[in-house]
């Protein structure tokens, strides 16, 4: 499975990259495979291992706040590993290929 979250503070002003860099550093250290952008942090693992590692992204950031938003996405799909970088690269193929529109 694959999952997308965002986790942030609330209450605590518009700089929010320390509480942030708080929660990625628990994925980063999960060692599962996984990817930052501007809005999310995506994760790919088991269900247990997954949820697990997002409930303490949370914790970190909720230990400096008493407030805190999480944004979820869930892609669950059995027996499909490495999707954070087959479904980018399905994609990128299409676009190489000249990516002519369907309809």
């Amino acid at each position: 499975m694959i999952v997308a979250f965002s986790v942030s503070p609330l209450g605590v002003g518009e700089d929010v990259g320390e509480y942030v860099a708080d929660a990625v550093r628990v994925v980063r250290e999960s060692g599962l495979p996984n990817r930052t952008d501007a809005m999310f942090t995506s994760i790919e693992g088991e269900w247990d291992e997954v949820m697990d590692v997002v409930k303490r992204a949370v914790a970190a950031v909720e230990a400096r706040s008493g407030r805190v938003s999480l944004v979820l996405k869930a892609d669950i799909r059995h027996g499909v590993t490495d999707g954070l970088t087959s479904k980018v690269e399905t994609v990128e193929r299409y676009l190489g290929e000249g990516g002519t529109p369907r309809g």
